[in-house]
């Protein structure tokens, strides 16, 4: 039975989705401001978080950001703004996924279902194959230990950010658009927004910027990784 912590400082919004999740057959966990959400998400940590964005003590975004230092756990963002600014913060703070308030809670139940999926498969050790170590220029990643070398110092990343590596990685100088690198790396069944490809681009920039094969834009369609050898 997978555990749900459902955080928000709205209680009829908790009932709603306690009823619904715990008919899917969910163990639900509440809390009703952020310092609560952190103190449940330590003292037990869950299978999911869906995270109000507007909350007491402590807001969604510092929340979410205490949890990405401790977990990959998924995390489903909730909030009565539907800003893009506010989607792409979200994101940028390490949020999986982006629901705006009203919502129908069968979506919302739909979505824990599909993340809950992704979380299971990248456990799978193989992914249903065996793949092997890739190294491009100076970059080595292995999918056993998940290690990932730059530059001959080993990098911590994200497992968003390790899955989105490797498949740059496996298609070298392959023009590779956000629809098929969600497909890749989220899954087809992801209902989230596409910028967050971007995001996670800029962070593995960021931590490849030691090492030699660089990750373009290609505008209009999506991004490639260019070997050193090959860049233009």
């Amino acid at each position: 039975m997978a555990k749900i912590l459902v955080a928000d400082d709205e209680q009829n919004i908790i009932k709603l989705l306690r009823l619904y999740l715990r008919e899917e057959g969910y163990d639900i966990v509440a809390a009703r401001d952020g310092k609560e959400a952190l103190e449940r998400f330590r003292a037990a940590p869950p299978d999911l978080v869906v995270l109000d964005l507007m909350m007491p003590e402590l807001g969604g975004y510092e929340v979410c950001t205490e949890i990405r230092r401790e977990s990959d756990v998924p995390v489903i963002m909730l909030t009565a703004r539907s800003d893009d600014v506010d989607k792409i913060v979200g994101l940028e703070m390490g949020a999986d996924d982006y629901i705006t308030k009203p919502f129908n809670p069968r979506e919302v139940v739909a979505r824990v279902k599909a993340a809950l999926r992704r979380r299971e498969w990248d456990r799978t050790p193989a992914r249903g194959e065996k793949r092997t170590a890739v190294t491009v220029d100076d970059v080595t990643l292995d999918p056993t230990s998940r290690d990932v070398v730059v530059a001959g110092e080993r990098v911590r990343l994200r497992q968003r950010e390790f899955d989105l590596l490797e498949a740059f990685m496996r298609h070298p100088n392959v023009v590779l658009d956000r629809e098929r690198l969600l497909s890749m790396v989220w899954g087809v069944d992801f209902f989230g927004d596409a910028r967050t490809i971007d995001v996670h681009v800029a962070w593995l920039r960021d931590k490849l910027k030691a090492g030699r094969p660089k990750i373009e834009t290609v505008w209009g369609v999506g991004y490639k990784l260019v070997p050193a050898g090959d860049a233009a």
